[in-house]
């Protein structure tokens, strides 16, 4: 691979000459090593030496009130979601100090079944680095908001095993048009339905199904955070715990920084202009070269229907439903946190990274969106923590190591039937060896999450051109501009 000031006088004549829809691989590992440097280094070391890096960083220590009040909180997420996960009040409190001493989390796969292949081989690649650093615990964020009308037969309701694409709860195309996973449209039942609607066609299928959670549940999220943590029990036993946060503790989080009336959310973010400051500022993102990372699908929370969730818009002081006239809730810290732990709110991706990542300083390690995301949102964040006056927090952002980090979809088979073949060879130890041995650049095969995603290919021409880079100012804040 060329060293990267080399990189533009090799592809510069391709780039101008199309307009591509998608960019190559190659165009994507340019574009990656650019903005994050430190990629250089590891394109052709072994994948376990990148995951040790992606893991290694220092313990929490900060002089920022504010930031010691978002950990403080965070930890108390982390150990009541410990609790309900059936875990002892010790080791609850051993997943909180961990968090602390090394805070990285994994925010890359969404809610998906341990052996949907992106999952599964993201959490195999948190195992390499989590295990060069005696870590005990896999903290991961397991995003909910999600829907089920992913790409055809991809996305939390499809799983491949024995060959073939199951249904995971059977569901009719009408139920899974559009219903997102975290609302109460239940019940759901794990089925593993082949297109002709026989459950657990073959012999693997069969295998898992009796291994899944035989109970009924509300939400789809739920039933597969309860089957992650069963599943995952049965099949690493001897490696690190995993705890996985959904969006609902989230809400709760927020909700805690809510009900503490001199928390900078509480304070900051409803002072007079301060929502409409950060609002702008995602239009003002989206009116230059950074459009469309960070979309403003909704303002600041989504409404949790029956069946789906629904954007809000800030109008005048209350938060309202785009569909729904009888949705509306005043923008005031009390209400919304109330609402939150009713789960009648649940947070935006803004406001998720903001608390689990921006505010107490843990590194977010993320897929092919978030890795240029979150350093942008980090960019909003300061410039909202600049109008508080907060210059502790201001420097704390500013100094960050390695805030945000690629970490999902980093190693990738294709065509992979992950169950199949972990049934067949039971060797965890052996398949994070052999893994662990190949270069970055084969292990993550043809980047088709990149290449696949127009917003890559208008990365590398703004790359290319100079309208965007690492010395741009959105960039300040990833840890890697300066």
């Amino acid at each position: 691979m060329l060293p990267i000031n080399g990189w533009l006088r090799d592809v510069v004549d391709a780039m101008i000459a199309t307009s591509a829809e998608s960019a190559t691989p190659e165009q994507v590992r340019r574009a990656l090593t650019s903005l994050m440097p430190p990629l250089a280094d590891y394109w052709s070391r072994p994948l376990s030496d990148y995951a040790a890096f992606t893991y290694q960083t220092s313990a929490f220590h900060s002089p920022c009130a504010a930031r010691l009040f978002a950990m403080e909180r965070l930890q108390d997420v982390v150990r009541h979601a410990a609790l309900r996960a059936g875990c002892s009040h010790e080791d609850a409190e051993g997943a909180a100090c961990e968090l602390r001493a090394s805070p990285v989390m994994q925010t890359g796969p969404h809610c998906l079944l341990l052996f949907e292949p992106d999952a599964f081989y993201t959490h195999l690649f948190s195992l390499m680095g989590l295990q060069s650093h005696g870590r005990n615990w896999h903290l991961a964020y397991a995003g909910s908001t999600m829907s089920f009308n992913e790409a055809a037969k991809k996305g939390p309701g499809w799983l491949r095993v024995g060959g073939e694409i199951l249904n995971v709860f059977g569901l009719s195309r009408s139920r899974m048009d559009g219903g997102s996973i975290c609302c109460s449209s239940g019940p759901f039942r794990f089925a593993l339905t082949n297109a002709a609607g026989k459950s657990a066609p073959n012999a693997y299928a069969a295998r898992l199904l009796a291994q899944l959670p035989s109970s009924t549940f509300s939400t789809a999220s739920e039933a597969i955070k309860t089957a992650n943590a069963s599943l995952w029990k049965a099949s690493f036993p001897r490696a690190a715990k995993l705890l996985q946060l959904d969006d609902f503790d989230v809400a709760d989080l927020i909700a805690d920084h809510l009900d503490h009336s001199d928390s900078l959310l509480a304070t900051a973010l409803f002072r007079d202009g301060d929502a409409d400051f950060l609002l702008n500022a995602i239009d003002g993102l989206n009116a230059g070269p950074w459009r469309g990372w960070i979309r403003r699908s909704t303002d600041f929370f989504w409404h949790v229907g029956r069946d789906r969730i629904a954007p809000l818009v800030l109008d005048d002081g209350w938060l309202r439903s785009v569909s729904s006239s009888h949705v509306s809730l005043e923008f005031k810290p009390h209400v919304l946190a109330q609402a939150l732990r009713q789960h009648v709110l649940l947070p935006s991706l803004f406001m998720s990274f903001l608390v689990l990542s921006i505010l107490p300083g843990v590194r977010a390690l993320g897929g092919c969106r978030q890795t240029v995301y979150l350093p942008l949102m980090r960019h909003l964040a300061a410039g909202w923590v600049a109008r508080s006056g907060d210059r502790n927090l201001l420097v704390d952002l500013r100094n960050d190591i390695l805030p945000s980090l690629w970490g999902h979809r980093v190693l990738r088979r294709e065509n992979a039937d992950p169950y199949t073949e972990f049934e067949q060879v039971r060797d965890v130890d052996g398949w994070l060896s052999t893994y662990g041995q190949m270069p970055l650049a084969d292990a993550s095969g043809d980047l088709v999450s990149f290449t696949s995603d127009p917003i890559w290919a208008q990365m590398s021409r703004s790359l290319l051109a100079g309208v965007v880079g690492p010395d741009s100012p959105e960039w300040e804040r990833s840890g890697f501009g300066r």
